[in-house]
């Protein structure tokens, strides 16, 4: 299930890169702002298990399970310090692909990120289709934000987001970055109704999946908390995607 999630998942960022560059062709900066899948059962079988059996069963049930929480398109000069807020108040670190230009913007906002132990990667400086951009103008939007992020927080970010999923895979001889994509995408740039987004990532997230929100309304904020309080008590923890694709 997982690899055709994964395939259909390529085909609509094909789709969408296609479509994103022809809205960019049109002035549209922002064409996209800023699958539910159904669940097998499993029944376990536990005829004449012995209590190391059992024993292993219920640890391996306790065990919690890794998901990443991911925020596209900040810092948001309005809405990213109370989402900084809550999360520390939940003790969840996430990871924040911010554009160079917000970062200018609100360098304190990017300064509480870093203290507070969240990965920060680059988003692009503008918010622009990259891949249908030349070399030179994609790798300037590329190295404009990190030096923005590396003026803030004295470290140079080594993950990068695309907008619209869109890279060059060229330009991977250019920059050391390694490029992040996602698992889970609820929309949330969609709608005002943050019920519904969680409800969208709750039918979908697997363990070790990557979860794509945004940091630019209220609603995606309130979703964002609401969803880490019930995968919490599922037995989710979050973490940064780097533990996501190398641990």
């Amino acid at each position: 299930m997982k690899k055709i999630r994964n395939f259909l998942l390529g085909l609509d960022l094909m789709l969408v890169c296609i479509l994103a560059g022809a809205a960019a062709e049109e002035g549209m900066e922002y064409f996209i702002k800023n699958r539910a899948k159904e669940k097998e059962n499993r029944p376990v079988m536990q005829i004449n298990r012995t209590e190391e059996e059992l024993s292993e069963a219920s640890t391996q049930d306790l065990a919690e399970k890794k998901v990443a929480l991911t925020f596209d398109d900040g810092p948001n000069a309005i809405y990213t310090e109370g989402l900084l807020a809550g999360l520390k108040e939940r003790g969840v670190r996430a990871t924040f692909f911010l554009l160079g230009k917000a970062v200018e913007i609100s360098p304190q906002l990017v300064e509480q990120m870093h203290k507070d132990g969240h990965l920060i990667g680059n988003h692009s400086y503008e918010h622009v289709n990259l891949s249908s951009l030349s070399d030179e103008a994609a790798i300037a939007q590329v190295d404009k934000t990190n030096e923005a992020i590396h003026q803030v927080t004295g470290e140079y970010p080594e993950y990068i987001r695309p907008p619209y999923g869109c890279w060059k895979s060229n330009l991977d001889y250019d920059t050391t970055m390694i490029e992040v994509l996602w698992n889970v995408d609820p929309l949330d740039w969609k709608t005002d109704n943050a019920p519904a987004v969680v409800e969208r990532v709750l039918s979908e997230v697997e363990e070790n999946d990557i979860i794509l929100l945004h940091d630019a309304s209220e609603s995606s904020v309130q979703a964002a908390f609401e969803i880490i309080d019930k995968l919490t008590a599922q037995g989710y923890v979050f973490v940064t995607v780097d533990e996501i694709l190398f641990d």
